[in-house]
């Protein structure tokens, strides 16, 4: 498996935990990886899913983490003290041996939905569901995943909000150095968020 490592790298945090970032796909999770990534963390990473017009700086994303369902979960073992994407419907999967902070990312469900159904277009691909019915789906998962969360010893969890941390990078930056207990260089992560990569903002 091929890892990335940047080389301005940061040892580990204080607790010696797996740092997880989660939520539902299109919710910022990419972006929250890059702003970790420029901070100085180590990522664990495949590289297998490049940039493209969908996410600019990148996925960050690792296969393996597709099969813990199927309970292949040797892979964490190369993560503890970096970070890896792990989309918030495989986390009740995760090995309850370990301890993992976890940055949430939320965003506005029909931005979400939005963001997804440009992505399916560039794909030449069509959704399977009304947007009605999905957005439902999106809602009933999040309230189960929160009520899960909140029951687990081993887990903390920062949730935090894409379209605020768009909004107020620096204050939001610092916040999840913060909750990492991490020194994490916020000049690098200020620079990450993009007004100009909101592109599915829905006006109020």
């Amino acid at each position: 498996m091929k890892n990335l490592f940047r080389k301005k790298s940061i040892e580990g945090n204080k607790s010696g935990t797996i740092v997880i970032v989660s939520g539902l796909p299109r919710s910022g999770t990419s972006m929250m990886m890059k702003m970790l990534a420029e901070g100085g963390m180590q990522v664990v990473t495949d590289s297998l899913r490049s940039a493209d017009d969908d996410n600019p700086n990148g996925y960050f994303e690792l296969e393996a983490v597709k099969q813990l369902p199927q309970g292949n979960v040797k892979w964490l073992a190369e993560a503890d003290h970096k970070v890896v994407k792990i989309i918030s419907q495989f986390l009740e999967y995760l090995p309850p041996e370990n301890r993992y902070k976890i940055i949430f990312m939320e965003r506005e469900i029909k931005e979400v939905l939005a963001s997804q159904k440009k992505m399916l277009a560039r794909r030449n691909e069509a959704s399977q569901m009304e947007d009605a019915a999905m957005e439902k789906q999106f809602l009933d998962h999040l309230n189960s995943v929160k009520y899960w969360l909140a029951r687990q010893p081993n887990m903390e969890v920062l949730y935090l909000n894409y379209n605020l941390l768009i909004s107020s990078p620096l204050k939001y930056c610092q916040t999840v150095r913060d909750f990492l207990e991490i020194p994490l260089d916020i000049e690098s992560m200020y620079a990450v968020p993009s007004e100009k990569l909101y592109r599915n903002r829905i006006l109020a």
